[in-house]
């Protein structure tokens, strides 16, 4: 049991009659604070004593403000987390956070009447402008301000309303505070627009008493929004100052004093706080849970238009009770350490261009689209859209043409640069030239792949929230069911009806028919933002990728020198991300007859028919794509075949394509070399491996673990960051020999590597925080090794990495051995127990022998399991499981969900029903 100190003889003595699970009572202090109304004692979460004790000089102070109905308990993670970095060396930041008045264990005001948004007073009830000046007195009484004119650093942090009351105290304190940090909040709303339907709720004449006061059910539903839910001690540790109705009066009175209009007592305030917020300098920090009911992200698109400075973070599984859905204290103490070092953006910084900045002519590559420009006089093909209704090739004039037409229109419009401008057209000429268009006129497109499906697409579009949305008109209708952000622009003109129901403004080809002249305004420079890139999402919520002109431009000119693709070539482009680099380089492209969702729809025959149509010599395709043209060839005609052998270069990206495949394109195009790039969406070419590599090394008698991507190519740097006992990687990064046979995470540097995470601040630091030799790295997340000969073997990922008390196993190796069984169709290893003495479990789709049913699911049959555990050694593989089907991602065939067959596996071990993973 954890007892709140006694309060003085004027404020009846309160204690919490339950549990609080992570409470420290040496947090707690009550200060009286001379503020509107008299001497109030507040409730103080302050970790100062703590500190003390231990010798420790704070190097400054986040005070942090908690909502409604919340108390100072939300922040008892960070007040650990506090405490442990000082012991353990690292910056010392004292945590007040006090419980506001009226709120928590704070002392309570006096109550003649129940709460009505149009009766408040600071006598009765506090107001937002009453939080402020109790704010203001309790930073007076504890010295914080005398102390941050004295250089202490000074930041101020803030959930649901007491956001509101945080950035409020900050904007009207900047002299004071080093920075300003915040959760889930809104400091400002429409007055013509209705509020978010929870509070509309809870405001409602009746409800508002009778669902904060009289009965704790407005408490009850906030505790219930955590994602996951939370447990129940937890919740009753939230519940435990508001045990009776005479103690919520507190949570009536803030509900009350939600300005709903102009005419609320607090409506004038909440405007200063948000006006304030615009000329707010210091650097800011947002942590945001996109998953919140009431502050929605129509309230962060807000805040990010008043501080442009801010970080961002989106916690994209986390709701309203963020910091009880994610352990908040690593970003906010990595966040305040880098203001300590001098690194965070303040508004100043963020206005000034990069020191330095490079134009093209110093940075040796060219724009994407300066070959429209120059090769209007050229007889080739610009483009040939076999997936399309007109399969005609489509000149270079006429592309240029079309393209500045469309850029003439965007910016006529009111695109302008910086302006998102998120692309629902599937690949071919009118995503070719809506692209280039919105590239030329500095637009940043965002690039939301359809494989994610409506649910992961809806989370991309509104984490990047563009301003505006080109689409045809099934990914129009898709935005307009799911309210997705920005403003709709059409690919083809609709009839007026349509146009009105989908929210469509204009179309691209109107703007191609009006165009009468060239007049392209803006010329973007190599380190503006050009493009955001959606991951796949098959190892989490799919993460946007930014990169600039500069970047996107060295990528195009990878491709050109690694393999030959110069000015004059075709290429027959498969893969989405290479379907739109033809034009950047000078070549022919080709998009054939296939869904781009779907890369298994490619066809031998549509190839074939691509092929002839724009002489292609290169084809670019998945290995799923190529899978299916293998299995379609049966339907070549020999002219078909005659086609095929014109493909001299054959390039297969996405996922590791096994020999036996290899083999059999090869045959297929007999003329054509074989080459497997490694890469990612953040970097798509760093890794090559040829198709004889391939067929060496499989045919070697012990092969490395895992599976060979091949050598690192052109300027790309590859090094490895070993993995210690509990598989995390080391801050240190080994290249060449000393680097060989060492398993950790893969890290890379290369020009053409993205520039960031979109509004993912925390990857974003994690992902890039190496710099040697004057370069950023990227730490990639995939585990693996280079071998003595320089070429990089990837065995898995980071968070698949298996922790046995013997040291790490990354599942790559075995997984590739197994499957060289032929009783196995597909294997998985993945851990069970606790981190550091995880059991290694091989689950795999067995195949009977012939005639005969294969296993029944649950564990492996006696002789099975001693195949599978001599095939892994020197892994020890403590169970074997069997599966109807290994899960893997529809997209690519080949990402297994290892993280759902080890939820499997630890449930049938442990006696649980087999079922399927």
């Amino acid at each position: 049991m954890v007892r709140i100190p006694a309060a003085p003889a004027a404020l009846p003595a309160e204690s919490s009659p339950v549990p609080l699970p992570g409470w420290d009572p040496d947090w707690s202090r009550l200060v009286p604070i001379s503020t509107s109304g008299g001497t109030r004692t507040l409730h103080v979460l302050d970790t100062a004593a703590v500190l003390g004790r231990a010798g420790l000089e704070p190097d400054g102070t986040i005070l942090a403000v908690h909502g409604n109905p919340t108390w100072s308990y939300l922040w008892r993670r960070l007040a650990q987390a506090t405490v442990e970095q000082a012991r353990a060396g690292g910056p010392v930041w004292r945590l007040v956070a006090p419980d506001q008045l009226d709120m928590g264990f704070s002392e309570r005001l006096a109550h003649p009447e129940l709460p009505h948004p149009d009766r408040l007073d600071d006598g009765d009830y506090r107001t937002l402008g009453g939080r402020l000046t109790d704010l203001d007195a309790l930073v007076s009484t504890l010295g914080l301000d005398a102390a941050a004119r004295s250089g202490h650093r000074l930041l101020t942090l803030g959930h649901d309303w007491g956001g509101v009351v945080s950035l409020g105290w900050a904007g009207r304190n900047e002299d004071l505070v080093a920075g300003a940090m915040s959760l889930n909040t809104a400091v400002h709303h429409p007055d013509t627009a209705a509020l978010p339907m929870p509070l509309q709720a809870a405001l409602a004449g009746p409800l508002l008493p009778g669902s904060t006061v009289l009965t704790d059910a407005f408490l009850r539903v906030t505790t219930a929004l955590g994602h996951p839910g939370l447990d129940p001690e937890l919740k009753a540790a939230y519940r435990a100052p508001y045990a009776r109705a005479a103690r919520r009066g507190g949570i009536g009175g803030f509900v009350a004093d939600i300005p709903a209009g102009p005419h609320h007592p607090s409506h004038r305030e909440l405007r200063r706080v948000s006006s304030a917020l615009e000329r707010f300098g210091k650097p800011a920090l947002l942590l945001w849970g996109p998953r919140d009911p009431v502050f929605l992200d129509t309230y962060l698109a807000d805040l990010l238009h008043r501080l442009p400075q801010a970080d961002l973070h989106r916690f994209e599984t986390a709701g309203h009770l963020l910091a009880e859905d994610e352990d908040l204290a690593e970003p906010i103490l990595a966040w305040a350490g880098r203001l300590l070092q001098g690194e965070a953006r303040d508004r100043a910084s963020v206005a000034v261009p990069a020191a330095g900045e490079a134009d093209w002519e110093s940075t040796g590559t060219r724009p994407l689209w300066s070959f429209l420009d120059d090769w209007r006089d050229r007889a080739e093909p610009a483009l040939v859209d076999m997936g399309g209704p007109d399969r005609s090739p489509l000149g270079w004039d006429r592309l240029a043409t079309v393209v500045d037409a469309i850029a003439t229109g965007l910016v006529d419009r009111g695109v302008r640069p910086g302006d998102r401008i998120s692309m629902m057209v599937t690949p071919g000429r009118d995503l070719t030239a809506a692209l280039y268009a919105a590239l030329k006129i500095g637009a940043v497109v965002v690039v939301a792949d359809a494989g994610l499906g409506v649910s992961g697409m809806t989370r991309a579009v509104r984490a990047a929230r563009p301003d505006w949305l080109i689409g045809q008109v099934p990914g129009l209708a898709v935005a307009r069911s799911q309210n997705w952000p920005g403003r709709r622009l059409s690919v083809q003109t609709l009839a007026a009806p349509l146009a009105s129901a989908l929210g469509v403004e204009d179309s691209l080809y109107r703007m191609a028919l009006a165009h009468d002249g060239e007049r392209v305004t803006a010329a973007p420079r190599p380190a503006d933002p050009a493009a955001i890139l959606y991951t796949s999402g098959s190892t989490g919520p799919a993460k946007g990728v930014l990169y600039t002109h500069g970047r996107l431009a060295a990528l195009a000119g990878l491709l050109r020198d690694v393999f030959d693709v110069r000015p004059g070539s075709s290429l027959l482009a498969g893969f989405a991300p290479f379907a739109l680099l033809g034009p950047a380089i000078g070549a022919t492209s080709i998009t054939p007859d296939m869904s781009v969702t779907r890369p298994a729809t490619l066809t031998a025959t549509a190839v074939a028919e691509s092929t002839r149509a724009g002489g292609a010599t290169i084809l670019f395709a998945s290995p799923a794509a190529l899978r299916n043209v293998v299995a379609t060839a049966d339907r070549l005609t020999g002219p078909d075949r005659a086609e095929l052998r014109r493909i001299d270069l054959v390039l297969s990206a996405g996922a590791p394509v096994p020999p036996q495949l290899m083999r059999e394109v090869s045959a297929l195009f007999p003329n054509a070399r074989f080459h497997s790039p490694y890469g990612m969406t953040e970097a798509l070419l760093l890794a090559d491996i040829d198709g004889e590599t391939v067929t060496e090394l499989a045919g070697s008698d012990a092969p490395d673990a895992g599976v060979c991507v091949g050598r690192a190519v052109g300027p790309v740097r590859l090094a490895i960051a070993p993995l210690d006992a509990d598989g995390a990687s080391a801050a240190t990064l080994l290249e060449g020999t000393e680097a060989a046979g060492v398993l950790g995470e893969v890290v890379i540097s290369a020009p053409h590597q993205k520039a960031g995470y979109d509004r993912l601040w925390l990857t974003d630091s994690h992902s890039k925080r190496d710099t040697r030799d004057g370069l950023t790295w990227h730490r990639t997340q995939d585990v693996g090794h280079l071998d003595r000969e320089g070429r990089l073997w990837i065995e898995g990922r980071m968070q698949h990495v298996v922790t046995t008390p013997e040291g790490p196993v990354a599942p790559g190796g075995p997984e590739a051995r197994i499957d060289t069984l032929a009783a196995v169709s597909r294997s998985a290893v993945v851990g069970v127990g606790p981190r550091g003495t995880q059991a290694v479990v091989a689950v795999v789709e067995a195949v009977g022998p012939a005639g005969a049913r294969p296993p029944r699911p649950g564990l492996a049959p006696s002789e099975l399991t001693a195949q599978v555990r001599q095939a892994a050694a020197p892994v020890p593989v403590a169970a074997v499981l069997v599966t109807g089907r290994v899960p893997v991602d529809i997209r690519h065939n080949s990402k297994i969900d290892r993280t759902r067959l080890a939820r499997w596996a630890d449930s049938v071990l442990a006696g649980g029903p087999v079922g399927s993973p």
